[in-house]
């Protein structure tokens, strides 16, 4: 045991997975299953260990659904390498293999979708704040939307946000003079759009 605080808790999940053994019955027919001296075919590993490995993994991945495709998964690469087996006997713990390792997959991606950040998207502006605006003013916002990241952010923040470059500075991690360079470059950038529409 860890120590004496976690001792209740092991002894817990001791006895809840033990129960959930016990009601699969998984002693009972691996014991049957090594004084059968038939070799185990595939679809008799599929009928036995199916729903084992099933709530295995939904143990393991906590969704159903997920579980179901794990232990699929596992009973496909066993059916790829059965005739590379050494013997029937292994397949069970090839499938537990397959199962705590396809598990570890889905955790790993689940936990990669979690921790991933889209690349910022420019709110999209509604449709009757562009209808109030001129023909002219929407050109305007047509052309800062073709501008690259930064320089858009300069203009935005200086003209829209009303802030000094200082501010701008700040707020967007770069030196004064960039701000100011950048600034300018966005000007010449939208007159250049501007003048060929």
């Amino acid at each position: 045991m860890i120590g004496d605080g976690t001792s209740g808790v092991e002894r817990s999940v001791e006895r809840t997975l033990g129960h959930l053994r016990a009601l699969d019955g998984s002693d009972e027919q691996e014991d049957q299953d090594a004084q059968s001296q038939a070799p185990l075919t595939l679809e008799d590993l599929y009928r036995n260990q199916q729903m084992r490995m099933v709530r295995l993994a939904i143990l393991l991945v906590d969704d159903p659904a997920t579980a179901e495709d794990v232990v699929q998964e596992a009973f496909t690469g066993l059916y790829r390498n059965w005739s590379q087996l050494r013997d029937s006997k292994a397949a069970v713990g090839y499938l537990r293999t397959a199962v705590v390792n396809g598990s570890r997959s889905v955790l790993r991606r689940r936990k990669t979708a979690r921790e991933y950040q889209p690349p910022h998207q420019p709110d999209a502006r509604s449709a009757e704040s562009l209808a109030m605006l001129s023909s002219e003013h929407q050109a305007i916002v047509a052309a800062l939307g073709h501008l690259p990241r930064r320089q858009r952010e300069v203009l935005v923040l200086r003209y829209y946000g009303n802030m000094s470059e200082g501010e701008i500075a700040e707020a967007t991690g770069v030196s004064k003079g960039t701000v100011k360079s950048t600034a300018s470059r966005a000007l010449e950038a939208l007159q250049k759009q501007l003048g060929n529409a």
